[in-house]
């Protein structure tokens, strides 16, 4: 399995939605204590997006904190990232795997047990689960499970487990203290905020 520090998981909202644009809100972030960061874009196409994140590769490369790319296996290898994030209706995890090589870091989105039960731990390193609560970041979210729903999935999980979905300061606190997580990952509630540094403290 391949490790990485998950505690705390900012994904970067559209560009637009940063406050302070991408790099620099990351910047930001990462002195606040971000320990991960994964670019997501639902609107460019593979160009676009290869223009927008290899400045923040750089930058993260800079600091030794992990990039992993949504989605977009393609551009991911082609930039040599840290990792790729898919979801379940994404590329099949196998063919994911095969592309990015057995170093680097593949995580998985689950929404329910029997995803869960058909993860292959031997391929995938960690699992996103949520939404926990109603998130406005992405359009086609399904109904999020709460924190009693999101126990009962990582209380099973074999493997890492990072919250997310409309996560804020006093429900990280609540995901925290089930001791289940290995990290939270958090959208616009950092990359909207006026103190990105702050608001990344305040989620540790």
């Amino acid at each position: 399995m391949n490790t990485a520090d998950y505690t705390l998981y900012l994904v970067t909202d559209e560009v637009e939605r940063c406050r302070y644009g991408l790099v620099e809100t990351v910047r930001r972030a990462v002195e606040g204590g971000v320990s991960i960061v994964q670019y997501r874009s639902e609107r460019l196409n593979h160009e676009q997006q290869r223009e927008q994140v290899l400045p923040l590769q750089s930058y993260l490369r800079s600091v030794g904190v992990p990039l992993i790319i949504n989605d977009n296996v393609q551009l991911a290898v082609e930039i040599d990232a840290d990792g790729i994030h898919i979801g379940q209706d994404d590329m099949p995890v196998p063919e994911a795997r095969d592309l990015i090589g057995p170093h680097k870091i593949l995580g998985l989105t689950v929404t329910n047990s029997e995803q869960l039960a058909n993860v292959d731990t031997k391929l995938v390193d960690y699992l996103g689960c949520g939404p926990v609560f109603p998130t406005i970041t992405k359009d086609d979210a399904p109904p999020p499970m709460g924190i009693e729903g999101w126990v009962e999935l990582a209380a099973k999980s074999p493997l890492p487990v990072v919250a997310i979905g409309g996560l804020n300061r006093e429900r990280t606190a609540a995901i925290r203290a089930t001791g289940l997580a290995a990290g939270v990952a958090v959208v616009s509630y950092i990359c909207a905020a006026e103190n990105p540094t702050q608001a990344a403290r305040e989620l540790l």
